[in-house]
C-alpha cells in the first residue's frame, strides 16, 4: 500500500479551525519517532503515512501534519516508559529539581521539565544518581515531551559554537580584557597546552 506523503506540519494547529483539529485522523507515537524528521506510520484511520519533515524537525503532541491530500492528521504524544523524577517533601526542597536538572542537561539527556516534576527515558546508572541526590524516582508510563536543546537541532549549533565565531570570541576577548574569564576559558580548554604558549601563538 502507498503512503501518503505528509512535508507540512502546523505547531500545534495554529489556525486553524478547533473542530477540524477535533475531527482529524491522529497518529500516536513515542518521542523515539517524533524526534526523526522521515518516518512511516499508520493513522487512526488506517492510512500509512509517510512523512517527511524538514531535519531537526521535532514532532509535538497537538501539533497537525497535512498530508498531499490536504487531509489533517494530529500528533499525540504516545505514552512511554519514562522516569518521573520529584523532590522529596520531608527532606528535600524543589531546588533538588534544579540541580537534578542541571546535572541531567550536562550529560545531554532529553529532560521534560515540570514545576513540580522531571521526566527522562528509563536508565538505571541516572537513576541511581537522582536516588543518591535524595530525589524520588518512579518507573511510569507516560507522555515524554522533552525541552528543545541541543540534541533537537542535530549538530548545528553545537558545531558552530566549537568550530566558528565561538573559537575567535574566546581569542580575542579573554586576552587582558578580564584575566578571570580569560583564566577560567585557558585553564578549561588549555591547560595541557600551558600558559605561556597560548599567549605566545595568540598572534
Amino acid at each position: 500500500m502507498t503512503s501518503l506523503k505528509v512535508s507540512k506540519l502546523i505547531p500545534q494547529g495554529q489556525g486553524l479551525a478547533p473542530v477540524m483539529v477535533k475531527r482529524a485522523a491522529t497518529l500516536e507515537l513515542d518521542w523515539d519517532v517524533r524526534q526523526k524528521s522521515r518516518f512511516e506510520a499508520t493513522d487512526s484511520a488506517g492510512r500509512s503515512i509517510g512523512v517527511f519533515l524538514p531535519r531537526g524537525t521535532v514532532l509535538r503532541g497537538g501539533d497537525v501534519l497535512v498530508t498531499e491530500d490536504g487531509s489533517l492528521v494530529r500528533a499525540i504524544a504516545a505514552p512511554q516508559a519514562v522516569l518521573k523524577i520529584t523532590h522529596c517533601t520531608q527532606h528535600g526542597t524543589p531546588y533538588d529539581l534544579i540541580r537534578a536538572a542541571y546535572h541531567l542537561g550536562n550529560r545531554h539527556v532529553p529532560i521534560e521539565l515540570k514545576p513540580d516534576h522531571l521526566k527522562i527515558e528509563p536508565d538505571h546508572v541516572l537513576a541511581d544518581m537522582l536516588r543518591a541526590m535524595h530525589l524520588i524516582v518512579h518507573a511510569v508510563d507516560e507522555s515524554f515531551e522533552p525541552e528543545n536543546g541541543a540534541y533537537a537541532t542535530g549538530g548545528h549549533a553545537h558545531g558552530h559554537s566549537h568550530g566558528g565565531h565561538g573559537d575567535h570570541d574566546h581569542e580575542h576577548k579573554h586576552e587582558g580584557h578580564d584575566h578571570a574569564h580569560a583564566h577560567d576559558v585557558q585553564a578549561h580548554d588549555h591547560r595541557h597546552e600551558g600558559h605561556g604558549p597560548d599567549h605566545g601563538h595568540s598572534h
